[in-house]
């Protein structure tokens, strides 16, 4: 009896209560009217989606032998929009057929794991953009131009040129470009000393506050054994070739080059006595031996025509090349030619025609190189070969050329042997850099007081 009693009493407390509180409002209503009525919150905004923006990307080196298509796939893209991709780059002028090995190629993603953007640099002067809005491509194409700024670079040999340039803080690609300007005129495999010296002007290109290569050697020297070999960058002729002068306008290039190999090391000099190390007792070495790693690219030292690809006895594999004014080259023990290289055809200066090698009597990989004049055997690092096109540094303004000489420079000079075979140049000239003249060396005087 008592439960029931107890339920019929709380249902009475929460209708009076209910009442009061209703009896309040209606009071509170007619006693102030313009009362403010009771604030009601606004609900919470809707949680916001995750927007498109970017969530990751991924990064693609370019590898020898990739294709564009693919190392788009290695980034994730599938078949078909590869391809796509692919047709519009190279629409919009990427070369795609000749990938740079090095160069990177990005793609970035969205959270639901879709492409929105490709990018890819195939070199520091052009980048190419693929971005993706309403289902499709668009393709946009920016270029840097190089910052060229022209430095002076000067050290000193002490065990190797490449050391000596790194020493300066440039790299390996200076001392090529440097051997060959004098190729004609030093060779550096067997010449180069401790205390060598030299010194140039060059031009580096920047992509903003960043080195990316080496443009042009504007002015060159070398000092070896109080020898003063010099080089005037210039642009000549009609098409603006750039070509070396030495101080008096004459063509740096020659007929031969010294070396047959950019880089090696001498084992055996031109003599008329050398104990032979395999036929034993004391023979002729007509001939100087370049210690090189098997595979070394051999290179022609002069226009001429093979008159001889094959084995060649003791010589192993040997070519034999005719030049002019009664001029031959040997090179032996070989491992293989060059390209296309057979007796009758014609080769080029610098043109690679076989492969340093140990074919025939020979001990290790090296290169047997041999001059012949008139039938008979020549020390190769004593002769002296003529320009290859006796030529002064032309008067002319080319349309891409660097600042041309003024016509006062062009005074007419005696003639002389060098006149006479057509070299008929200036006294000086100027070079191919603003504000400085070269003049030749007083060799009585340090070629380093600037």
């Amino acid at each position: 009896m008592m439960r029931p009693m107890e339920n019929r009493s709380a249902v009475v407390a929460a209708l009076l209560a209910a009442s009061l509180t209703s009896l309040a409002a209606s009071a509170r209503l007619y006693l102030w009217p313009d009362a403010p009525g009771p604030v009601l919150l606004s609900p919470p905004p809707p949680l916001a989606i995750p927007p498109t923006a970017p969530a990751a990307t991924r990064s693609v080196e370019i590898r020898p032998g990739d294709n564009f298509a693919g190392a788009l796939m290695s980034a994730g893209l599938r078949a078909r929009m590869a391809a796509e991709l692919a047709t519009l780059f190279a629409k919009n002028g990427a070369e795609l057929r000749k990938l740079r090995p090095g160069s990177r190629l990005e793609v970035t993603w969205n959270f639901r794991r879709e492409p929105i953007e490709v990018r890819y640099a195939p070199s520091p002067w052009v980048r190419f953009a693929a971005a993706r809005e309403d289902g499709s491509w668009g393709i946009t194409r920016a270029e840097t131009e190089p910052d060229v700024r022209v430095a002076a670079v000067h050290g000193e040999v002490k065990s190797s040129l490449f050391e000596a340039i790194d020493d300066v803080g440039e790299s390996p690609q200076l001392v090529m470009a440097l051997v060959n300007i004098f190729e004609w005129d030093f060779d550096f495999t067997a010449d180069t000393r401790t205390g060598d010296r030299f010194r140039l002007l060059v031009e580096k290109r920047y992509a903003g506050d960043r080195f990316v290569n080496y443009g042009r050697i504007r002015v060159a020297q070398y000092v070896s054994n109080g020898r003063v070999i010099s080089g005037v960058g210039f642009a000549a002729g009609g098409e603006g070739r750039y070509s070396f002068y030495d101080p008096e306008g004459r063509s740096l290039k020659k007929s031969f080059l010294k070396s047959p190999l950019e880089f090696s090391r001498i084992t055996s000099r031109f003599t008329y006595a050398r104990p032979h190390p395999i036929l034993g007792g004391t023979l002729p070495h007509l001939a100087v031996d370049y210690a090189a790693p098997p595979g070394t690219p051999v290179r022609a030292v002069a226009d001429g025509t093979v008159s001889h690809a094959g084995w060649d006895g003791g010589y192993g594999l040997a070519v034999r090349v005719r030049h002019r004014s009664g001029y031959q080259t040997l090179y032996a023990h070989l491992s293989r030619f060059g390209h296309d290289v057979r007796a009758g055809t014609r080769v080029n200066q610098r043109q690679v025609i076989g492969y340093v090698g140990s074919t025939g009597l020979s001990t290790g990989p090296h290169l047997h190189y041999e001059v012949i004049k008139g039938g008979r055997r020549v020390n190769p690092l004593g002769e002296k070969f003529i320009p290859a096109t006796p030529s002064r540094a032309p008067s002319g303004r080319s349309s891409n050329a660097t600042p041309a000489p003024s016509s006062s420079a062009w005074r007419p000079r005696p003639r002389s042997r060098a006149s006479e075979r057509g070299v008929d140049a200036p006294r000086k000239f100027r070079p191919a850099h603003p504000g400085a003249t070269i003049e030749p060396l007083d060799r009585k005087e340090s070629p380093w007081s600037l």
